[in-house]
This record gives C-alpha cells, structure tokens and sequence, in this order.
C-alpha cells in the first residue's frame, strides 16, 4: 500500500522469472486439485453402484479437497508477504480453512474406523455401516468442525485484524491453552486413532495370510474377510499414509513456533505440502481404483449424459 508508506506491509521482490514459474506452478496445482476432487465428486454422486459407505467417505474427502484446491487461489495471492482483501475477509478465510482441513481428519478418522470395522468384524459390517448412518456421521464432522473452529478463532472474528503488526497483514492469533487444546484435538488424538486402528488392521491380515498358507481354519474370526474388502483396506490405507507424511510438517512447524501468533505467510510452505495432499488423493484414486478411471472415461466421451447413465456398472 504506497499510500501508508510507514504502515503498509512490505511486498516480497523476487526476480521476473522466478515469480512467474512459482505462479504457475502454484495455479496450476489448483487448477489440478479442482478439477481432479470435482471429477470424484461427480463420480460418486452420479452413479449409483459407487455410492457405498466406504466411497462415500471418499466423497466427504474429495469435498473437502475441492475447496482446499479453491482456498489455493487466497494463498497465492499472498506469496508476497501482504493480504490485499479486508481484514473481516482474512479472519473468515482462515475459520472455513481450518474448518475445511479439520473436517479432512475428521473423515480420515472416519475412514479408518469404516476398514476396522470391516476387517475386525466383517460379520456385523452389511448390517453396522450403512449409508444412511456414513451420512449422518459425516455430517456431525463437519459440523463439529465448523462449530470448533468458530470457538477457537472467535477473536479474531469479533475483531479483525487486531493483531496486524502492519496494514496488508493477515494473522492468526490463538492463546496458550487453545493451541495445546487444538494440538490434542486437531492432530495428536485422530493421528492416534488413525494409527491404532490401522495396526489392529494390519494385524488381522497378517494373521489370515498365516492361517490360509498353513491351511488352518480361522477359527477366532469366524469368517475369513473377503478379498476386495482387504484390498480396499490397502488402498486407503496408502491414502492415510500419504496424508500423514503431508500433514506432519505443518504440526511440527506449529509445535516448535516460539510464539501463538502465526503469519499465513510464515507458514507458506508447509501449508502448501498440507494442501498438496488434495491433489494426490485423486492421483492415488486414478492409480489403485478401477472404477475411478471408468468413470472418468464415461465423464469424458459425455455417455454420463445419456438417459440412465447413472445405473452404468462399475468394476
């Protein structure tokens, strides 16, 4: 802001070239997770044989991944150190940012007790998880994530930028007590969770793969998981690893910050790693999931506008 020359944030100077790549580079992976998450979302809604509990998960997932991959677009526009928006604007942003990336732990919480139900106890699975209850439990998600993060950021709701050390600036100030509470609630306990429930996962297999090359019956299980439920287990569980390997940084970066006052800018990089995931989410999708990539051809050569495309059989 030349105007408030002793006021104004100072605007980053990088070479011509090297700024233009970074947007480039930095646009077009939004471009890409928008474009990638919508295909899924279009996917899952559309055809009804994809729309089982465990897909729609993943569809809460590509969701959340859809607005990260909009919200993209805000982050670039301050690569170069100033918000350009209202300071009203920077704190709504930064609320449906946290509640958007809460909301992605929540459902990959979410996912990992849909595999350890289903590998655990195959028997009460059909009749435990159905969609109906996957919607409902999705629903609380976000609405608890909503609700969460309006509580821990009411200050900087009530009155925006009140902690800007300078005009152009966009912070995120949270005390002592709620960065801890949000540390637990936001990372340490779902990590937690997450991690359990995939070794407890991880176990069964183990064990069945034993039972079945000795040729024993699995007698403490009752009935031997099927295949595909295995498999689905292995695919999403590449999906959890992948998230975690994003999302540790950015906790790290939070955990060894010297203070609770956090410049979006500051913490540029390890946001975008955090939003980066969402564009591999589909990639991975494309990789391990044979529907997906027919559904991508049927959305392509328009067959999903034929009269009764949605009853179109998915491998």
């Amino acid at each position: 802001f030349p105007q408030l020359i002793n006021t104004s944030c100072r605007k980053l100077i990088r070479p011509h070239l090297e700024a233009m790549l970074i947007y480039i580079l930095l646009s077009s992976i939004s471009l890409l997770t928008i474009a990638l998450n919508l295909l899924v979302i279009i996917s899952i809604s559309h055809f009804k044989q994809l729309q089982t509990p465990t897909n729609l998960l993943l569809l809460s997932l590509a969701i959340s991944d859809f607005f990260v991959g909009l919200f993209m677009i805000f982050q670039i526009m301050i690569l170069d150190g100033c918000w350009l928006l209202s300071d009203l604007m920077c704190s709504l942003w930064l609320i449906l940012a946290s509640t958007i990336i809460c909301s992605s732990i929540g459902t990959m919480v979410l996912i990992s007790v849909d595999r350890y139900v289903a590998i655990c106890y195959p028997l009460h699975y059909s009749t435990k998880v159905k969609p109906k209850t996957v919607q409902v439990c999705v629903c609380l998600c976000w609405m608890f994530a909503a609700f969460y993060n309006c509580v821990l950021m009411k200050n900087n709701l009530q009155q925006p930028g009140r902690y800007n050390s300078c005009i152009g600036e966009c912070v995120l100030d949270i005390d002592y007590i709620a960065n801890f509470f949000d540390l637990i609630v936001s990372f340490l306990f779902p990590i937690t969770v997450i991690i359990i429930l995939y070794i407890r996962i991880f176990g069964v297999a183990v064990y069945q793969a034993r039972a079945m090359r000795s040729h024993i019956a699995v007698v403490t299980m009752k009935v031997t998981v099927k295949k595909s439920e295995m498999k689905a287990a292995r695919n999403l569980g590449v999906v959890v690893v992948v998230f975690l390997i994003c999302v540790f940084p950015y906790y790290c970066f939070v955990l060894t910050s010297q203070n609770n006052v956090y410049t979006v800018s500051s913490a540029t990089i390890v946001l975008w790693l955090f939003h980066f995931n969402s564009c591999l989410n589909p990639l991975i999708y494309a990789i391990l999931y044979p529907w997906f990539r027919k559904s991508i051809k049927v959305i392509f050569t328009l067959q999903i506008l034929k009269p009764g495309s949605y009853r179109t059989n998915m491998p």
